[in-house]
């Protein structure tokens, strides 16, 4: 898988911050929009240690799956970032994301032989890839606050129908019913906050510290990790599960993240705490996909 590899070697592409990167043609700006929006999800893939969750060191607490079965969805994946962000473009409505969505997730699951590695990613990802190209279609310059204005602006009415929408087929979906948790549709509802005012900022603020894009994914997911209401984890581990991830995610926080000279030590701790009880934090390695896609794409 040499493309994926070259993904992870090489620094990433910026997109033009302002109204000037409207001189790029439409198809150029939508191609290089999918290639980082799946470069952000094998940066999510390949981070370790990252508690409870598949890497290319180990398959954390999953026994179905591994990280070639991530590998595979990926690059089933390509087609649709390409597709959605050129329906942000067009000013698609809703209904028509969320069946290049309903697609997405039908490759996804042919890829991986029914497992789901990417569904919560398909809806983050996908509709911050719409809102990004609706904001070069408009001239709009590529801001964070840009960003979330046009997904809440263009698609908000939706996506608040959306999220109290569907049965409880997935595991999700009775997590939430279950047990009042929030998942990747409630996010969706208010222009995903977790991404643009947790995930996001965590992520910068390393950077600015003068740490490294590794340290800065690892305290991103863990400042998720301490903040969200994780339906991965709720399925998985019930309150008491939730509770112990967002306990030892704050504990780690708290003692300063990265910044600590045994953060990685630490973090490993945390991985085989999480496998040991089963434990899976998947939405929070989603959102910090869709904040590694921000970071890559926004001047702000």
């Amino acid at each position: 898988m040499p493309e994926l590899i070259a993904l992870h070697e090489t620094p990433a592409p910026r997109l033009p911050a302002g109204a000037g990167g409207l001189a790029l043609d439409q198809h150029g700006f939508a191609r290089r929009l999918a290639h980082l929006a799946v470069r952000s999800l094998y940066a999510e893939l390949v981070l370790y240690p990252k508690p409870g969750l598949v890497s290319l060191v180990d398959n954390g607490s999953h026994a179905d799956m591994t990280a070639a079965t991530f590998m595979r969805s990926l690059f089933a994946l390509r087609r649709y970032f390409l597709d959605i962000t050129r329906a942000g473009v067009d000013d698609a409505p809703f209904h028509a994301l969320k069946r290049l969505g309903v697609d997405a997730e039908a490759r996804m699951l042919r890829a991986t032989a029914g497992i789901n590695t990417h569904r919560g990613a398909i809806f983050c990802l996908g509709m911050l890839c719409a809102a990004i190209g609706r904001c070069h279609a408009r001239g709009v310059p590529l801001t964070a606050a840009a960003v979330q204005a046009m997904l809440l602006g263009r698609w908000g009415h939706a996506l608040g129908a959306h999220s109290v929408g569907g049965g409880a087929a997935s595991n999700g979906a009775r997590a939430r019913l279950d047990y009042a948790a929030s998942g990747a549709r409630e996010e969706g509802a208010r222009g995903f906050p977790s991404v643009f005012a947790v995930g996001l900022p965590a992520l910068r603020r390393t950077l600015a510290a003068g740490r490294g894009m590794r340290e800065a994914r690892i305290d991103a997911l863990f400042a998720l990790m301490a903040h969200i209401s994780d339906t991965n984890v709720y399925h998985r581990g019930g309150i008491e599960g939730a509770l112990a991830v967002r306990r030892q995610a704050r504990a780690f926080v708290a003692r300063g993240g990265t910044a600590h000279p045994d953060w990685e030590a630490r973090a490993l701790a945390c991985h085989r705490a999480f496998v040991a009880s089963r434990l899976s934090p998947g939405g929070a390695a989603d959102l910090l996909g869709a904040a590694c896609l921000l970071q890559a794409v926004t001047a702000d």
